[in-house]
């Protein structure tokens, strides 16, 4: 039981990869809290993977609204009286999001995504960290890409309605950096921040083009698109005492795809 009665925050709980993580958190003996907007599947999640309701909560979080992040950490002291973790998970996004073409641009479009994504990170982890330091220690972990480490492959998605848009490779690697700096920026307060940023996870209710898996394959050591349960290890790893020590990294997941 890695995660005996830690209490982790994922934000997008109710997503592709924070069900699979919500899930392997309980199973580990930690309380996971399912921060996110779709209250309605928020709740199905919870009673899906915690039918007691004795580890968990859904909290209903905006994370670009400073307010909403304020009330939930204080919904989850309450219940809990501490925070052991965050996540940040959620993955936001306008009804254009993939569409920018670089030479035909939406720049509001591309303005807003960076708000909702990149700058909701940065605004839940200030809250979170604040609540951190008076605590006086706690865990701060954001879901990355390896579109934020390497250039897109782009060969991969000739044929396809599909595309490796620059909003996304600006976001991600963003993300990496905002690790980096609030890892250095919160020494000595018992704060430590790390990344993953993993290769592309296939979806089975939207699945990708058959020419895009293949292309992809060829391109990785084993597998290649992985399933979101393919994360859950390294996530536990980070969230575990058995990282004390590890502290401003980004832990790249993707069977070998950057190779």
């Amino acid at each position: 039981m890695l995660l005996q009665d830690k209490v982790v925050v994922i934000t997008g709980g109710a997503g592709l990869i924070g069900q699979s993580i919500s899930k392997v958190i309980v199973e580990n003996g930690g309380k996971v809290i399912i921060a996110d907007i779709a209250q309605e599947l928020g709740q199905k999640i919870r009673s899906q993977i915690d039918p007691s309701g004795e580890n968990s909560l859904f909290v209903k979080m905006d994370i670009i609204s400073q307010s909403s992040i304020a009330q939930a950490i204080q919904k989850i002291h309450d219940q809990f009286g501490r925070i052991d973790a965050l996540v940040n998970n959620a993955y936001p996004r306008t009804a254009s999001w993939g569409k920018n073409n670089f030479y035909n641009f939406d720049f509001d479009d591309f303005c807003e995504n960076l708000k909702l994504q990149l700058g909701g990170y940065v605004l839940t982890s200030q809250q979170f960290a604040l609540y951190f330091k008076n605590q006086g220690f706690g865990n701060i972990i954001s879901m990355s890409s390896i579109m934020g480490v390497y250039a897109p492959k782009f060969e991969n998605y000739e044929g396809t309605d599909m595309d490796s848009v620059v909003d996304y490779s600006i976001i991600k690697s963003g993300i990496n950096h905002m690790t980096k700096w609030m890892a250095k920026y919160l020494a000595n307060t018992g704060i430590r921040v790390n990344a993953i940023a993993p290769g592309g996870i296939y979806n089975k209710t939207s699945p990708q083009p058959q020419s895009f898996l293949k292309k992809y394959r060829q391109c990785c050591t084993s597998k290649g698109m992985m399933d979101p349960e393919d994360l859950n290890g390294t996530l536990l790893y980070l969230l575990s005492d058995m990282s004390l020590c590890v502290n401003g990294q980004i832990l790249v997941v993707d069977d070998g795809w950057g190779l």
